[in-house]
């Protein structure tokens, strides 16, 4: 679990550091210039045509340093997503195998939970870290320390309740994320408000070039923010669903495949 949360970390990190030369090399080599072109030729045409109507250009509704900064955390928050996604896709795929080879009528008493353990402990090392492994095992260990089945459903129960809890707490920095996102996008609003309200003697003597131009910076890094943390909030909800999915899936896995076969000895 330990070398799972260090490799977490150096893995957001590392991800955060590619994120951040990713998006600033694609403004700075395209959006960016591009940008600066299109309002270049939308100037152009309004001086030759005053009722010239621009079309916005998708290279101007992102150009600013709030957009750009949206988009750093978008893609940090989907290399964290993706990660989550991979580690509960490869758990799911250990509900479809029989980790306990028990036949339909067989019984296990509480001296056979050792060797039913042994199945699970010669998996590898990373895979008994996961959620089914773990639950298993200690299943069979309860099992065979206090031969009560009560117990071991008991055991399963609470293993799967802390999983839930973890995975919940882990998603902590991804909804931060998702909180941050639209908090930029308002803090260009501010930005953009507030320079145009300093540019506003232009707009008095007729020149509203620059009052525009700041209600673009305000309204278009809003609306880049709040489309990408609508995006963003609909995959971290479609994780949980899956994680929820994955401990109320392993939960029945240990019922059917193995607190079903278990029995005790009648006393003599």
């Amino acid at each position: 679990m330990r070398r799972r949360i260090g490799f977490e970390f150096v893995y957001q990190a590392f991800a955060l550091v590619i994120a951040l030369i990713v998006v600033h090399s694609f403004y700075v080599a395209i959006v960016r210039p591009e940008a600066a072109i299109a309002i270049q030729e939308e100037r152009l045409r309004i001086q030759e045509d005053p009722a010239y109507v621009p079309d916005r250009s998708i290279y101007v509704v992102v150009r600013d340093f709030e957009q750009e900064a949206c988009f750093i955390l978008m893609l940090w928050a989907l290399a964290i997503l993706g990660l989550k996604s991979v580690t509960t896709w490869r758990e799911r795929k250990l509900l479809d195998l029989d980790l306990i080879s028990v036949e339909a009528e067989t019984k296990i008493l509480p001296e056979d939970a050792r060797v039913y353990a042994r199945q699970v402990q010669a998996l590898p090392a990373e895979v008994q870290g996961y959620l089914l492994p773990r639950c298993l095992l200690a299943a069979l260990q309860r099992f065979g320390a206090t031969h009560n089945i009560h117990d071991v459903s008991a055991t399963t129960q609470a293993i799967c309740e802390k999983e839930g809890e973890r995975l919940e707490s882990e998603l902590s920095m991804i909804r931060y994320l998702a909180w941050a996102i639209p908090s930029i996008g308002f803090i260009g609003t501010v930005r953009g408000i507030g320079r145009a309200l300093a540019l506003a003697y232009q707009a008095v003597e007729g020149d509203i070039t620059g009052v525009t131009e700041s209600l673009g910076i305000a309204f278009n890094s809003t609306f880049v923010a709040l489309l990408l943390s609508l995006v963003l909030m609909f995959l971290v909800h479609q994780l949980q669903l899956m994680q929820e999915r994955l401990v109320l899936d392993a939960e029945g896995y240990c019922d059917q495949r193995l607190i079903q076969h278990l029995a005790v000895r009648p006393p003599t």
